[in-house]
């Protein structure tokens, strides 16, 4: 498959860009929109994946019928990130000439929910829970990360304690009422919140995961009192034990509340007056899709949107080039994410900390670190590189960009050594200022350390791919992983960029590179499902009797997300249910998870048998004659969507039609500058081997190929690296 750049009329201005895929090489040729009698007749047959980022807000637009694709990228706006994605769809339907009625599917991810906590931007949040458990979020965890680190400092709680308010209720472990709520007393608590100025209320009361009555009763009671109030409740929040993290969770749901139900608004309505009639989805943090209604109900399950979309993308895709078992690599303007995908299917995880509060949901398991092309290097105190977490971001960026940034960046040292085009990005409508950069890196870095601007430009690419490499080897080595049988699937702007170097530094040995990479987490939203998790708790011996409850309360959940992928309007042929125990030996303190293929009344032998397995997996042993206690039944509803992906690249004829350019490139101090032919990779032949070194252009993305390094152009338009 062929791309073809067909560059916006506003571009240069404000740097928006599409490229179409084709099927023939004559297509080069050609700059008009897609076959106007395909999209004048055919309905329903578009769907857009969007990711909203820092820098740029990224579209993917795939015609059901065809199997092309459309790409696209326009600055975010981060005051409010809906404008850049109307602005964008609107491009697109404009442009290409694309009827609205002709859009079947909107799915986005967005760092809305992550953002706002980061800065803290939520609105001002009171806590309503039980006597005696007011300072839950400032006492948390005896836990401490960095045990030696005297300067690190919990960040402050999201609930002032004047806005922490205490109720005289209680119910016991089994969910017996010990005390009833009182009303009047919540009358009076509700009256003192409202002349604080409260906008969102969080209900975490103890033992609420056994019964809700108490949260429920006082959620109506807020609902007449103040109406208007968002309110969350722990137990429709996250229904089970432990009080700190189902505090904190419930509480950042509440805090993030009312101002993610009016972006989520903004945006349905914003694209309904474009005259699109389905509603958009998000991709929460499990990588499924929620509608705009349960995402205003539970939108802290969005805090890992953007990067989770990635990578369920990334396991679709590397599935289908026949390499399932990938390490993903996201690096964008400010981080880098990592994650763990095998046998197809990605690691998830069931607590993290965002913005260094606990959040304790099923996610993706996502490992993030501060070093994107953004990242800012600088010498310490001791005379030493270091790169990041500091980013310039989007405003004022890099130096090369001329937007005012002056301290130096990964990306400035990519443009500095010409691994970027020195010249101009994104096909050649951003322009970059590569004497700039050489400037502020002999200024910030080269001067101080006494060496040439050259070796401090490598310098800082080589604290990236270390600073990177560590992060891999978190979710990989230090699981168990063998790294040599894993796949390095590089995406994101500044991914394919740095994989080389990173994936000799961890000694992975082949690396997978997708269509348009920039675009990957806007591509994931198309390849997404639709889910929902569940829980129960139950905190039980694993005896016959117990086991039955289980077996009968995953068959409640199950009806439950029946109904729940019914007001979906999921088809019923495209329900599927994911159900699964969590348990412990007698005397642990930490869950393991354990799937179940069917569900049997009779099935408590194996249950056992497969837990021990799972134990020994994941710790090296397992306990023979040791109780194990039962503490949550899960149930994930999924809603299948299509997930079409054809070996249909076509691609050049031969790798010499490719080439582009001659230029020399730096490699390092035993390598030096040396010529290197720069490759356009739509025009790439599929099969033919291409020598490092070398570097690949395309529209969102650089990929630099090493000496001794091979890559190759395969079906589906991956370049696949290998050493």
């Amino acid at each position: 498959m062929t791309l073809v750049l067909a560059p916006d009329a506003h571009c240069a201005a404000d740097f928006g860009f599409f490229l179409i895929s084709a099927q023939t090489r004559h297509d080069l040729e050609l700059t008009r929109p897609l076959d106007q009698t395909t999209t004048r007749n055919a309905q329903l047959m578009y769907r857009i994946g969007v990711d909203v980022g820092g820098t740029f807000t990224d579209f993917t637009i795939s015609n059901a019928v065809t199997g092309d694709n459309l790409y696209f990228k326009v600055p975010s706006t981060p005051a409010d990130p809906s404008v850049a994605i109307v602005d964008g769809i609107a491009r697109i339907l404009s442009i290409h000439d694309i009827a609205p009625a002709a859009v079947s599917y909107i799915g986005h991810g967005t760092t809305v929910a992550t953002n706002m906590i980061i800065e803290r931007r939520g609105v001002p949040t009171a806590l309503v829970t039980t006597k005696g458990f007011r300072d839950v979020l400032a006492i948390g965890r005896q836990t401490r990360p960095s045990l030696y680190d005297t300067s690190i400092r919990k960040p402050e709680p999201l609930v002032e304690r004047y806005r922490r308010r205490e109720l005289d209720e209680r119910l016991n472990a089994s969910g017996e009422c010990l005390r009833p709520l009182d009303e009047r007393e919540l009358d009076d608590v509700l009256r003192e919140l409202n002349e604080t100025g409260v906008k969102a209320i969080a209900v975490c009361f103890i033992h609420s995961y056994r019964d809700p009555v108490h949260e429920e009763a006082a959620a109506r009671v807020i609902a007449r009192k103040l109406p208007g109030v968002y309110v969350s409740l722990s137990s429709k929040v996250l229904p089970e034990f432990r009080e700190y993290e189902r505090t904190s969770t419930t509480v950042l749901n509440a805090y993030v509340g009312p101002k993610m139900a009016d972006y989520f608004d903004r945006l349905n309505a914003k694209i309904g007056e474009l005259g699109i009639t389905v509603s958009p989805v998000t991709i929460h943090s499990n990588g499924g899709l929620l509608s705009i209604e349960t995402a205003k109900r539970l939108p802290v399950t969005t805090c890992l949107s953007g990067p989770a979309a990635g990578v369920m993308g990334a396991a679709v895709a590397g599935t289908a080039a026949g390499f399932p078992d990938l390490v993903t690599f996201d690096v964008g303007g400010t981080s880098t994410d990592v994650s763990l995908i095998s046998g197809g299917q990605p690691k998830f995880t069931s607590s993290r900390t965002v913005a260094g509060y606990p959040v304790k949901l099923p996610m993706v398991d996502i490992h993030v670190i501060g070093a994107g092309g953004g990242s800012i290097a600088y010498v310490d105190d001791a005379k030493a590189l270091k790169v990041g977490p500091r980013s310039a971001g989007a405003s004022p960026g890099p130096v090369a960009y001329g937007r005012g940034g002056k301290e130096p960046t990964l990306t400035d040292a990519n443009i500095c050594l010409n691994r970027l085009n020195p010249v101009a990005l994104l096909d050649g409508q951003m322009p970059v200022d590569r004497d700039a950069a050489i400037a502020s890196i002999e200024a910030h870095i080269a001067r101080p350390l006494g060496i040439s601007v050259d070796a401090a430009a490598f310098g800082i690419i080589q604290v990236a791919a270390a600073n990177m490499s560590r992060a891999i080897r978190a979710v990989t080595i230090e699981q168990g992983h063998d790294v040599a049988e894993l796949t390095l699937f590089a995406f994101g702007g500044a991914g394919p960029l740095h994989a080389a170097e990173v994936a000799r530094e961890s000694g992975i040995n082949r690396i997978l590179i997708p269509q348009e990479p920039g675009t990957m987490c806007a591509r994931g939203a198309l390849l997404s499902d639709v889910s929902l998790d569940f829980v129960r708790m139950q905190l039980a011996p694993a005896t016959p009797e117990s086991w039955g409850k289980a077996c009968e309360a995953l068959r409640e959940m199950t009806k439950e997300g029946d109904r729940w992928l019914a007001l979906e309007q999921i088809d019923s042929a495209l329900r599927h249910f994911n159900l699964a125990i969590d348990a412990h030996y007698a005397g642990q303190s930490h869950e393991i998870r354990v799937p179940l293929d069917i569900l049997d009344d009779a099935g408590l032998a194996d249950f056992l048998v497969n837990f021990a397995r799972a134990h020994k997996a994941s710790y090296g042993y397992d306990i023979p004659g040791q109780p194990v206690v039962i503490v949550s039944c899960r149930m994930q509803a999924v809603g299948r969507v299509p997930k079409t992906l054809a070996p249909s690249y076509v691609g050049g004829t031969c790798i010499a039609d490719a080439k582009v350019d001659m230029r020399n490139v730096y490699y390092g101090p035993s390598e030096g500058w040396r010529k290197t032919p720069i490759y356009r990779r739509s025009v790439l032949p599929v099969g033919e081997a291409i020598p490092g070194p070398t570097v690949i252009d395309e529209m969102s993305s650089t990929t630099v190929v090493l000496a001794g390094q091979n890559a190759v152009i395969d079906t589906f338009g991956n370049i696949i690296i290998t050493n």
